[in-house]
């Protein structure tokens, strides 16, 4: 795609045809990301890109992550999924969630529960299956967990593709996901559902800010505050809310308010170059928090007041 000064009909005018192209030169610049395809980045990439890469240099925690052998990242996603679904099930199953002024962000927002139901159903069950189910059908999380759990590839590394795994698909034979896997088409349900969830955690957020009625600044409400930032972060540059917002548009001039829409979809599309970390800083966002509240309840650290 060049950058002439042609009309596209699909965006309407010559302005919004050289936002298109810019966007698309950062996508194409973001699909060599080591987080979704690091031997295939070093193979592919220009040398113009190799210069833009020195500019924004990679951190030294991720130039070593480079270095190291294939099976290192699917193996380690396999060992903080299942740590952090294992940490999940118990604490939601054992214990309490709710202590002092704050309340376990794996507990928001707070729900009834049936006194006949069996005891291992807890109330936070109702509704975990949602950010839950957002998490499983994410785009991002489903390459994560083809790899790491089944292998189907586990990297892009050409050692790793030759592999024998008989139970993968080719790339020819690939017909799409078929049995349990169909279900991660409701993906955009999902989304639907965790932006409910998302608007109960910043109400939760602002309430630590008031725990007596008065203003307050704390460090658990600091670190509620990260997490629901990053949590939101994570839900708002999903690849469905992008298709939604403005993806599936072929004229934004055609339709009322297609203006607003476009630079709506520009902005969330920025924000989904970095789905990849907002889903990790995420996750690790919701066990910090949760831990910190923990050490809170049981009196091993105390929530030190900033002002108020």
């Amino acid at each position: 795609m060049d950058g002439g000064i042609e009309q596209n009909p699909a965006y309407g005018t010559a302005r919004t045809f050289f936002i298109y192209v810019r966007l698309e030169r950062i996508h194409n610049k973001r699909s060599f990301d080591p987080l979704y395809c690091a031997d295939r980045a070093e193979t592919l990439v220009t040398s113009r890109l190799k210069y833009l890469d020195r500019r924004t240099s990679l951190s030294t925690v991720a130039a070593a992550w480079k270095r190291l052998p294939w099976w290192v990242e699917p193996m380690t996603v396999v060992t903080v999924l299942t740590a952090f679904g294992i940490y999940s099930l118990v604490i939601v199953i054992l214990f309490r969630g709710t202590y002092n002024e704050y309340v376990s962000p794996f507990y928001s927002p707070p729900v009834g529960r049936p006194d006949w139901l069996p005891w291992f159903i807890t109330a936070p069950m109702f509704v975990l299956w949602i950010p839950l189910g957002f998490r499983a059908t994410c785009y991002y999380y489903r390459k994560a967990y083809y790899r790491a759990f089944f292998w189907d590839p586990p990297a892009c590394q050409s050692k790793a593709q030759q592999l024998d795994r008989p139970w993968a698909q080719s790339q020819e034979s690939y017909k799409g996901e078929r049995a349990l896997f169909v279900l991660n088409n409701v993906h955009r349900y999902f989304l639907y559902a965790s932006l409910v969830v998302v608007a109960f955690l910043w109400y939760d957020t602002i309430l630590t800010f008031f725990p007596d009625g008065s203003f307050a600044i704390r460090v658990g409400s600091l670190i509620w505050l990260a997490n629901v930032i990053l949590i939101s972060a994570y839900t708002f540059s999903c690849h469905s809310l992008r298709h939604l917002i403005g993806g599936k548009m072929d004229c934004y001039s055609c339709v009322k308010g297609g203006n607003a829409r476009r630079k709506l979809y520009n902005g969330v599309s920025r924000l989904n170059l970095r789905h990849p970390q907002w889903a990790w800083l995420s996750l690790f966002s919701l066990l910090i928090t949760d831990v910190y509240m923990r050490l809170i309840q049981h009196g091993v650290i105390p929530d030190i007041t900033l002002l108020g």
